[in-house]
């Protein structure tokens, strides 16, 4: 009888290592991941501007990119306020623009499709039509993994609710939403949906990721981090590194081990993610 394996390493099932605040140091960043048993990372795409590099990556470092390609329902208006910082807004038609050619391309290396997602927060989706947008996009994006049989990495905040009831209409199967903003209640419709709930490092300081993590079962957990963003220090940039202070803030408050959170979430991890399997250092 073949026997079970068991993991004893950690996967950050959501980073954006692409990210500028990243990218120059990624080699350093990569190897204190490893040293922290951080052996793999789903990198995600914001823009169509994201995807080229994520790949780049990946061909860079095989062992522990995994690049998953999508349109986040918030891009860079490519124009800046008068502090000097990027002005956002919500997603449009003309942002889907060659996606799914993308995709279909590299079906090969990509692992999910994300980061995709709803995001209604007022001051970047003050309108109607934004909403409308952000869920046409979303929906299309859905239906691509659905067809391509892969599974999606989803952005919720401000639509938890909004989420959840749209990837059930559509009837989504493979499904991670990531630092998931929304109440206890709501993630427990996901859990009976058979999605998964990846949690960050900045858990240690969020009252309501704390309280979602008090409800929803270990078996439909993960880890990630979101770096560069949500540190689990307020102002400090973000690294997969950091994964391991999710894992040891989960055993703290489900009253297990560390080692069983590792080798629960890789697995939960394995599982939607089958292309994990196919990094060398998966097959270790």
């Amino acid at each position: 009888m073949e026997q079970k394996r068991e993991f004893t390493h950690i996967v950050d099932v959501h980073t954006h290592l692409s990210d500028d605040l990243l990218i120059k140091d990624v080699g350093e960043i990569i190897q204190r991941a490893v040293q922290q048993n951080v052996y793999s990372a789903l990198v995600v795409a914001e823009s169509k501007l994201d995807f080229q590099p994520i790949l780049d990556l990946h061909h860079r470092y095989p062992e522990f990119v995994l690049p998953c390609l999508g349109i986040h329902p918030i891009q860079k208006s490519g124009k800046k306020d008068e502090k000097g910082i990027e002005i956002k807004r919500s997603v449009c038609p003309s942002d889907y623009d060659g996606v799914e050619e993308w995709i279909e391309k590299h079906l090969d290396l990509v692992g999910a499709v994300g980061e995709i997602g709803l995001d209604f927060t007022p001051r970047f989706c003050p309108l109607k039509e934004d909403k409308e947008n952000q869920i046409l996009i979303f929906s299309k994006q859905v239906q691509l993994a659905e067809r391509l049989h892969l599974p999606i990495n989803v952005h919720s905040r401000s639509a938890s609710k909004q989420t959840i009831q749209l990837l059930k209409e559509i009837g989504a199967h493979n499904v991670l939403l990531h630092a998931f903003d929304g109440r206890a209640s709501t993630a427990l419709q996901g859990v009976a949906y058979g999605f998964y709930f990846s949690i960050p490092a900045s858990v240690c300081r969020d009252e309501q990721l704390q309280k979602l993590l008090k409800v929803v079962p270990l078996d439909h957990l993960m880890i990630e981090t979101d770096s560069p963003a949500i540190s689990p220090v307020k102002g400090t940039v973000n690294e997969p590194a950091n994964a391991v202070i999710s894992c040891e803030y989960i055993a703290q408050l489900k009253n297990v081990d560390i080692q069983t959170v590792k080798h629960m979430t890789t697995t939960n991890a394995m599982k939607l993610f089958p292309k994990l399997a196919t990094l060398p250092c998966q097959m270790m």
